[in-house]
Order: C-alpha cells, then sequence, then structure tokens
C-alpha cells in the first residue's frame, strides 16, 4: 500500500523510497502507459489533464502519496524543486489523471524564485497555452505543492530528434507566442522563456508555456519594484542584453529576445542556440557572442544603453555585424525576417508577442 508521505515518511526516507521504485517491472508499466499516451486512443483526451484508459494496465500503487496524489514517483528536479508524476483518480473506473506535481519549500528558495508567487500569477494567467495549474496545497515540512497536468514532451528534447516538420515548427511557435501575448497583456513579464519551458501534450502539439517560477507581475506584492527588477534572470544564451548591462527597469522586451533565440533553433537553426555563453554560462562570453554575430553595438544602434548602470564600463572588440541571411544559412526568408525582428538590440523594437504572430511566416 502507498505510504503517506506526509505521516510516515522523513526528508531522506522520501529519497530513498524513490531510489526503489526503479524496477523493471515499474520500467514495463510506465512504458505500456507511455504506449497508451503516443498512441491517442479514442478513449484518450489531453488538455487540462492527460487521461487514459488503463483498464488493460495493472497499475499498483508503488509510489508515495502526496496530498490526494497517488503513487507520485520521482521525474526530475529544478533548481529549488522536485517533480513527481502521480495519479489523481476521477471517479471514473479505468480513467486516471496524470498529473505532474512540482514540490518546493519557499523557504528554502532564492529571489527571484518564489513558488507561493508562482501560483498566484498562474491564477491570473490562467489561458490557452499557458500550463494549467490544476492545484496548489501545503504539505508538512513546510513544502508548497503546485499541480498541473502532465505533459510528457518538452521542446528541448523534441528539437534533438531532429524530426518536427515545418508544420510543427510554425505551430509550436504560434502556441507559444499566443500564450506570451496574453502574458503580456497584463504586463506580466515570464523572464525565462526557453525550450525547456516550451511543453507539450503530444510531439505535434498544443504547446504550453511553462515554469513561472522567477515571473514578474506588477499587481503581485512579491514582485520586484519595476525600476528594480531582478537582473539574475533567465537563463545563459536567451538572456537579452539589457540584462548584461545591468538594465533594472526591462519589460516585456526581455521575454521577446528569449522568443527570438527560441525561433532560431526552431525555425533555422536544427535546435542548435543562436548565442554561445560558453560551458559555465559566462556573461562575458554571452557578451563577446552577441557581439560577433550582431555587430558591436554604439548609442546609435542601441540608444537606450545610454541609461544603463554598466554601459561604457567595459571597452570591447569591434566586431561587424553580420547578415542574418549568414547567420541563418539556408533558412528561408520569412523564417529569417520573423527572428531578424526580435533579436533586436533596442528593445522596443523588438516585435511584441501579437505583432510576431501576424507575421507572415507563421501564417504558412
Amino acid at each position: 500500500m502507498a505510504a503517506d508521505w506526509q505521516q510516515n515518511l522523513s526528508f531522506s526516507e522520501r529519497l530513498a523510497a524513490i531510489s526503489s521504485m526503479h524496477s523493471a517491472y515499474h520500467d514495463s508499466i510506465a512504458t505500456k502507459i507511455q504506449a497508451l499516451l503516443s498512441s491517442a486512443p479514442s478513449g484518450t483526451s489531453i488538455g487540462d489533464g492527460v487521461t487514459t484508459e488503463l483498464s488493460s494496465i495493472d497499475v499498483p500503487p508503488t509510489g508515495i502519496q502526496i496530498g490526494r496524489y497517488n503513487n507520485a514517483q520521482h521525474h526530475g528536479n529544478g533548481l529549488f524543486s522536485e517533480v513527481y508524476k502521480a495519479t489523481a483518480v476521477d471517479g471514473k473506473p479505468g480513467i486516471v489523471e496524470l498529473v505532474a506535481l512540482k514540490v518546493t519549500t519557499p523557504d528554502m528558495m532564492k529571489a527571484p524564485h518564489d513558488s507561493k508567487r508562482e501560483a498566484r500569477i498562474l491564477t491570473a494567467v490562467r489561458s490557452s497555452h499557458v500550463v494549467p495549474l490544476i492545484d496548489a496545497f501545503q504539505q508538512a515540512g513546510g513544502r508548497w505543492v503546485l499541480v498541473f497536468p502532465f505533459m510528457p514532451y518538452g521542446l528541448d528534447g523534441l528539437l534533438r530528434t531532429g524530426k518536427l516538420t515545418d508544420a510543427v515548427r510554425h505551430s509550436i511557435l504560434r502556441d507559444v507566442l499566443t500564450g506570451l501575448a496574453y502574458v503580456h497583456s497584463l504586463a506580466i513579464i515570464h523572464r525565462d522563456t526557453k525550450p525547456s519551458n516550451i511543453l507539450l501534450a503530444s510531439p505535434s502539439g498544443p504547446a504550453y508555456l511553462s515554469d513561472f517560477g522567477i515571473a514578474w507581475s506588477p499587481d503581485d506584492p512579491a514582485s520586484e519594484a519595476s525600476d528594480q527588477k531582478v537582473l539574475d534572470v533567465g537563463t545563459t544564451c536567451y538572456r537579452p542584453p539589457e540584462l548584461l548591462f545591468g538594465h533594472q527597469a526591462y519589460g516585456t522586451g526581455l521575454d521577446m529576445w528569449a522568443t527570438g533565440c527560441v525561433a532560431a533553433q526552431v525555425l533555422c537553426l536544427n535546435g542548435r542556440t543562436l548565442f554561445d555563453a560558453g560551458d559555465l554560462g559566462s556573461e562575458l562570453a554571452l557578451i563577446k557572442s552577441i557581439f560577433e554575430t550582431l555587430g558591436t553595438p554604439n548609442l546609435d544602434v542601441w540608444p537606450e544603453a545610454a541609461g544603463f548602470s554598466d554601459w561604457g564600463k567595459m571597452n570591447f572588440t569591434q566586431y561587424r555585424a553580420k547578415r542574418w541571411q549568414d547567420i541563418l544559412r539556408g533558412a528561408e526568408p520569412l523564417e529569417v525576417e520573423l527572428v531578424s525582428r526580435l533579436v533586436v538590440y533596442e528593445s522596443d523594437q523588438r516585435l511584441s508577442a501579437e505583432e510576431a504572430l501576424k507575421h507572415a511566416c507563421l501564417q504558412i
């Protein structure tokens, strides 16, 4: 019988229980479940939850219990979280809803990470193509659990397969931009747009923007002042140049630079990143990569930089800008144009999510 996580397992005992779950039998059960999800029979629906007919599969309750969710098994780790795949029986015989449980300890999180703020923001941005928050609850030991529908695919993994069709690539980008357009309409900034934070219900979509753990909202009391936003946001090669030069009053243009980098990977670069921050994610390495690609900017090209706290503190090698056709060699002209209008130094000259959705590249 499944152990009650709250009453019977300490944190170290829970980790030991996780390690004991990986038997060949359990792997075979997971394989059967995945096969059903992939084949998507008529009894399967994917939306606010992932439900699957399991009448032919004997699923033993070998995982732990977290809240009202059963058979929770470790699925992955975030910087300040553990993710479990679990089941929630909805009362229909043979129907099991697969969910992802993001288990956090808010008191141990370092700003700007805040899982309670994440729950509040996800409630505010509930819409199509933003991963829906199903539930959130407190557990013993100060743990805070967020519950989402289990999405079996991430864009990062799908890019590595090299098997996405042009139609699916365009569809994924439209879904992401649709999610961002709604988020930005509320003046909320995601601050960590990247392939691993784009989840899919199937290899062909739909796609959902996920992980709002460092998102910023003007209406949330836990967010920084609008002109004193945290600079340590975003991930390595998706970080825009204004962050690298100390601009704390950044806006939604931060997400659009990152989305342009994602679009380049999806449409043009076969999964390779547009810029390179080096093995250690160095800011100087990223600045060099950006300047080598787009050219070393001056205030004629990037006038807003004059107000950045770290602008002008270092002298950089003067690189000449490469042509976008050479940066994205072999890409279709409309794909090149879309990326080139998102990856722009001056943040207010980048296409908004609404404008990008209307671009001819995504109308094909």
